[in-house]
């Protein structure tokens, strides 16, 4: 067996061994990026080489797993992966997000305790070099925070089904307590809160840094059954939740080349025009975050549509000349 084909059966064996219920054929043609009938050639060579590994009858389908996880020899973690989970570790302490970047530190180092020592000494000095190489640059902007024990009260309310109680302080605003149905948790340039809210069934946003006095309260509150935390996130452009629209952008020749590159939103499309500009077009609520980003655009970017959009543009530029104004 060449090494290639080796590497995979191990890592077909290693996703095999990280999935509780199993992976059926087609599960692992998708994950490996093979055909079926190459998938079943590997899972044939696992169930061969690992003794643990067991067929689950599912109907209608098979699946197949391996009990117990794998040893530290066939899961030594190589120089490039504990230097991704430092720096994602890093990159969240940066952005003040000291309790998600204690969490990662603490599994990077059960990872180092369970991995033989011999391992270890092999690629400390490529980890060393690579760290030495690689570091984050600090964005500017919100340094959003979630403090520990306000994430494991929505986590321990989401797990167990129960409702989560809090007080939410808005500016302007007396303080108000509520009572929701946790559906998930946003992170980004602030973290929120996803729930619904239990009279109205309205989902609704709410900034942790705003939530004090968190604690899950008593009976079921489970999220709507036909409720999606991806599909929810994908509708807006960034954080903030309204009216969805379809947008077009006209993206000049000279910034053709970075658009497309640039993921703009799950839902894009990109079109080729003739005279070398790209048009961008997708479907997002939050026109406010989109018109702050298309700032950095300057006049590479032509707003097609919707009007909505250009007006929301026109208020923050004239917002932000009132406070050049101010300032002179």
């Amino acid at each position: 067996m060449r090494h290639d084909k080796a590497a995979m059966v191990i890592e077909l064996a290693r996703r095999m061994a990280a999935s509780a219920e199993g992976l059926t054929l087609n599960e692992m043609a998708s994950e490996m990026g093979v055909g079926r009938r190459t998938a079943e050639r590997m899972r044939d060579a696992v169930l061969a080489l690992f003794p643990a590994a067991e067929e689950v009858v599912d109907p209608p389908t098979k699946r197949w797993r391996i009990r117990g996880g794998l040893s530290a020899f066939e899961q030594a973690p190589t120089a490039e992966e504990l230097l991704e989970l430092s720096k994602a570790a890093q990159a969240l302490r940066s952005a003040g997000e000291g309790a998600r970047a204690q969490a990662l530190e603490g599994l990077e180092r059960k990872i180092k305790s369970a991995t033989r020592s011999t391992a270890l000494n092999r690629i400390a000095p490529d980890l060393e070099a690579l760290v030495r190489a690689e570091t984050i640059a600090v964005q500017a902007g919100p340094r959003p925070s979630a403090d520990e024990a306000v994430l494991a009260a929505i986590r321990g309310a989401i797990l167990a089904g129960r409702p989560l109680e809090f007080t939410y302080s808005r500016p302007g605003a007396d303080p108000r307590r509520r009572s929701v149905a946790a559906c998930g948790l946003m992170f980004g340039r602030a973290n929120y809160l996803v729930a619904a809210d239990r009279e109205s069934g309205r989902i609704q946003t709410f900034r942790l840094d705003r939530m004090s006095a968190v604690a899950a309260g008593e009976g079921s509150a489970p999220p709507p059954p036909d409720f999606d935390l991806s599909t929810f996130a994908n509708r807006s452009f960034g954080i903030y939740q309204d009216e969805v629209e379809d947008v077009v952008l006209r993206i000049s020749a000279d910034g053709a080349a970075e658009a497309r590159a640039w993921r703009w939103h799950p839902t894009q499309t990109l079109e080729e025009l003739p005279d070398g500009r790209v048009a961008v077009r997708f479907t997002a609520s939050g026109l406010r975050e989109l018109a702050w980003h298309l700032f950095t655009w300057g006049e590479q970017v032509e707003i097609v549509s919707p009007e909505r959009l250009k007006a929301v543009m026109a208020a923050e530029l004239e917002a932000a000349r009132r406070g050049l104004d101010r300032v002179g």
